[in-house]
């Protein structure tokens, strides 16, 4: 499939929707179970059952970010590279993380005129990707 800027989001259906979806619904059960247990024998078991939904929602938005960390350092080390292997300089340090996780989508042709514009005219990620026209598909992200 083409990739532009209309449809180069990635969403994992099984993350995004399934497991966010269960992780809320199972700390709203287990706030409702809590407050309902107040005064009561099962107030323990109610508030370890809410500490665990809280921890599990944690982990999942925390596994997510993780895994986005290490793609941006991945993706800033690529672009670094091939600006390199295409002028024999690295990226001019004005240009952010956001900036180079847009870059990647641009031809080599496009690539070196939008690496100077984004740090002499500060755009932001959306901007450079709007300013492509030769997308370079990037299906392997997470």
């Amino acid at each position: 499939m083409d990739q532009d800027y209309s449809n180069h989001s990635r969403v994992m259906p099984l993350y995004h929707y399934v497991l966010s979806l269960l992780l809320v619904a199972t700390l709203i059960g287990a706030a409702i179970n809590f407050f309902e247990s107040l005064g009561t024998e099962n107030l323990y078991s109610a508030s370890l059952i809410l500490v665990m939904s809280v921890s599990f929602l944690i982990l999942g938005l925390l596994a997510r970010t993780f895994a986005l960390k290490a793609q941006d350092r991945a993706i800033r080390v690529e672009e670094n590279f091939r600006h390199f292997v295409l002028t024999e300089k690295l990226i001019d340090p004005r240009v952010t993380m956001r900036q180079v996780i847009g870059l990647r989508f641009a031809s080599d042709g496009e690539f070196l005129q939008l690496a100077n514009r984004a740090a002499e005219e500060n755009l932001s990620e959306g901007e450079i990707k709007k300013a492509i026209k030769n997308w370079r598909a990037d299906h392997e992200r997470v």
